[in-house]
């Protein structure tokens, strides 16, 4: 081993380079590794933000049509409330 770097396997004798290519392909595999992990949150978080995106829409259409109901309801209500009085309009006359 060389005596200004003990602790680094890359620059010892030709014996030590399979040490040296295992700890490179080590942290090469751990490079991958927070990638894909780095990858995979970006994606959940997309898909997050798409389902949140999506879940606003429905509501949004759903208390839409709610009003466009009640709105039908109200009208129909109020035409029978008219057409009971004219009929006791009629009767009264």
């Amino acid at each position: 081993f060389s005596l200004y770097f003990p602790c680094s396997s890359a620059g010892a004798g030709s014996g030590e380079f399979h040490v040296y290519r295992h700890l490179r392909r080590r942290e090469y595999q751990r490079q991958d590794f927070m990638d894909a992990m780095a990858e995979k949150q970006r994606l959940d978080e997309e898909f997050q933000k798409k389902l949140e995106r999506n879940k606003m829409i429905a509501e949004e259409q759903t208390a839409k049509r709610r009003r466009k109901r009640q709105k039908l309801k109200e009208k129909k209500l109020q035409a029978k409330k008219n057409k009971l009085e004219q009929k006791k309009q009629e009767k009264g006359q």
